[in-house]
């Protein structure tokens, strides 16, 4: 199936998935419009590259995460739920298209200069709310691109979120590691002076302009690997920029900075129904914790990042309940890949880690193949609606589309999205049967108890990152009730098997699934 096909006929999930809105219950200026009752708000929270280990609620003893662990034990928590991918913008790509991203073989992670990965004329999530008249916003993360790959800083930037449906987008252009590192919203730099305007480029410098290679002495967090360019709030970033000085942001204050939008952005669209996408950045580097967090976790600037989201989405959720739309807000939390402590920064994140496990019993982590690449915390929360429990039925990310078109009763088609939304409400234990997971080009076969990775030429460890990144000279195949940490592989004792999930994942994913390398089966 290609590309052009999923997306077309992808139409009709989105516009069946529209039709679920919402409406503050207890709103007393329009009781005429109580239709709207039935329909509830959706928030998707999105933290980067928190682990399945990360979290109270899912095993770790060394943090607590009391205000995520609420929505882990008041609605479904999902063991055996997945991004799409290993990396950032490929999990993102998905979760607001629906399709798998080695679909699209630009789906990869992108420097703060490239081109918007979803096209104007592309279905989405917000396009498909927004049609349905929901209120649209976008705050935190987008990491997705923007304009045609020659940006003018200084002008209005298009096409951006707000041209795939977002009424509203409060957003940082990539990662807080890139540059530029300002707001943008909706196409336009926050605070930009005209009389200093914003110069950027990943190839070459500036003349004058300091860097942490070169510099060292201008910094206040050392870099590991590539991240060794401008340096910004004395800390070297991935690529040059030059001028916008009064536009840049404060790290220790973006946390704050984006909870008070997520906040703005629900009272000030709780008469509609409407749909947020609040992505945020913990734990991703530079991790760069308000004062208020340095220190509290005893595990370096990781683990303080992760105790600030915690705090972050107790807040979040405080307000959605003081402003009375806690009842008819579906919360869905989750994270766009797996864990990785030395990620281009010497944070500590190494040296201070002591007994926690950022993946839990997971091998590998962010880039990965193993489960720790993709498996991830998952959570589902609607107040009234959905009874604790806990799920563990296979899930994925992209599942939202044709869950919500089934809520309001509609069919889909040419999607990789499959229904599971009786297991996403917490009424079913039967999910998909089988799922591709992907790690920076590489893919495998997620089916039932097993996981079939194919093999591929490469490193066996990431040396920069020291993670697994599941290539090997031969395929592996692992019992994952059995095996969680994926110890023995099994492919040698099940021939018929492995040909078997061989088969079912190149009928998906065609022969050619590598540009690194696959193996013939022996």
């Amino acid at each position: 199936m290609n590309l052009k096909k999923i997306m077309l006929s992808g139409l009709a999930v989105f516009t069946l998935l529209g039709t679920v809105s919402c409406k503050n219950e207890k709103q007393k200026e329009k009781p005429q419009e109580t239709h709207k009752a039935t329909k509830p708000n959706v928030v998707i929270i999105y933290l980067d590259d928190l682990g399945y280990g990360d979290l109270s609620s899912y095993g770790a003893t060394a943090l607590q995460t009391p205000n995520i662990d609420k929505l882990a034990n008041g609605g479904v928590k999902f063991t055996n739920a997945y991004a799409s991918s290993a990396t950032c913008t490929p999990s993102r790509y998905a979760l607001l298209t629906g399709v798998y991203p080695w679909r699209n073989e630009n789906a990869k992670i992108l420097p703060g200069t490239a081109p918007l990965l979803i096209t104007t004329e592309q279905q989405t999530l917000p396009k498909m709310f927004k049609a349905q008249g929901y209120d649209t916003g976008i705050v935190g993360k987008w990491h997705l691109g923007l304009g045609t790959g020659h940006v003018n800083w200084n002008e209005h930037i298009s096409p951006g979120p707000n041209e795939v449906g977002f009424d509203s987008a409060y957003i940082m252009a990539a990662t807080q590691d890139r540059v530029p590192t300002v707001y943008i919203e909706n196409g336009t730099v926050v605070g930009l002076d005209p009389n200093d305007p914003i110069e950027v480029d990943y190839k070459n410098n500036f003349d004058g302009q300091p860097t942490g290679k070169d510099n060292p002495e201008l910094t206040r967090m050392k870099w590991h690997h590539g991240h060794n360019n401008t340096i910004v709030n004395g800390i070297p970033r991935i690529g040059y920029m030059k001028g916008g000085e009064k536009a840049k942001w404060k790290d220790e204050d973006m946390a704050d900075h984006f909870l008070a939008k997520a906040k703005a952005y629900v009272k000030e669209h709780k008469q509609n129904p409407f749909f947020l996408y609040y992505a945020m950045q913990q734990p991703h580097v530079p991790r760069t914790p308000h004062p208020r967090f340095v220190g509290k976790s005893g595990l370096g600037p990781r683990g303080d990042v992760i105790l600030e989201a915690d705090w972050v989405v107790g807040e979040f959720v405080k307000t959605l309940e003081e402003e009375g739309l806690l009842e008819n807000t579906l919360i869905v939390f989750s994270s766009d890949n797996g864990p990785v402590l030395n990620d281009g920064y010497n944070d500590d994140a190494v040296e201070k880690l002591g007994n926690h496990k950022p993946a839990g019993a997971l091998r590998g982590g962010k880039y990965s193949l193993f489960e720790a690449g993709t498996r991830v915390p998952f959570i589902t929360y609607w107040k009234g609606h959905i009874q604790p429990k806990v799920s563990d039925a296979l899930v994925c990310q992209m599942d939202l589309l044709s869950s919500m078109a089934n809520l309001v009763g509609g069919t889909v088609e040419g999607t990789d999205s499959k229904d599971v939304l009786d297991v996403l409400l917490g009424k079913s234990n039967e999910g998909r049967e089988s799922l591709i997971i992907e790690a920076t080009s590489r893919t495998a076969l997620r089916k039932g108890d097993w996981i079939m990775i194919p093999a591929y030429k490469g490193p066996a460890v990431n040396e920069k990152v020291n993670i697994e990144l599941g290539n090997a000279k031969e395929i592996q195949l692992y019992n994952l009730k059995e095996d969680l940490s994926q110890t023995k592989n099994v492919a040698e004792d099940k021939p018929a098997l492995v040909k078997e999930l061989l088969a079912d994942f190149e009928e998906v994913r065609g022969k050619n699934y590598s540009k690194i390398q696959q193996l013939e089966l022996k």
